[in-house]
């Protein structure tokens, strides 16, 4: 099938009264799990060493891809929703790994910052978050990671249509 032949997000097929979903094979759950686990595999290396959770993280690798951001474009950015940016971006202040000012343009929106020390831990965590995708990759070919990127921003593009409907 090809791209111009798959049914329309708003066509999918109505499930049959009485059928059962396997959980196992669904995909949105599929990819949930696997996230989730990968998050925590690669959480371990840094929550005892820094005190960091993976929203936290999260929120510190938005800001070192990006720099200064606000809220709601680390909430785009992450797909995280608000309260969990909040109380990430809180308890970064309240270490210090974050600092939040007024923006000059628009008083009435905060940009968030890295300090030093927060750029300090991310400069620690990225090697070994970066060492653990390696890792997770070498169970693929070269041909299997390229065709995994590119099935991964598909999926991604037909996410946000639905998302949007």
């Amino acid at each position: 099938m090809t791209e111009t032949d798959a049914p329309e997000l708003n066509d999918a097929a109505a499930a049959t009264p009485g059928e059962t979903l396997m959980l196992e094979r669904f995909l949105p759950y599929r990819l949930s799990v696997l996230s989730n686990t990968v998050s925590k595999a690669i959480a371990k290396l840094y929550a005892d060493r820094f005190g960091i959770t993976i929203p936290e993280w999260r929120v510190m690798a938005v800001l070192g891809r990006f720099g200064p951001s606000s809220a709601a474009e680390i909430c785009k950015a992450t797909a995280m929703d608000k309260v969990q940016v909040s109380r990430a971006l809180q308890r970064l202040s309240e270490s210090r790994l974050v600092t939040r000012r007024t923006d000059k343009v628009d008083r009435r929106r905060a940009m968030v910052a890295m300090t030093p020390k927060g750029r300090t831990v991310y400069d620690e965590i990225v090697p070994l978050a970066l060492s653990r995708e390696e890792i997770l990759l070498q169970g693929l070919s070269r041909d299997e990671q390229t065709q995994l990127d590119a099935l991964l921003n598909k999926l991604a593009t037909r996410a946000e249509t639905l998302a949007g409907e």
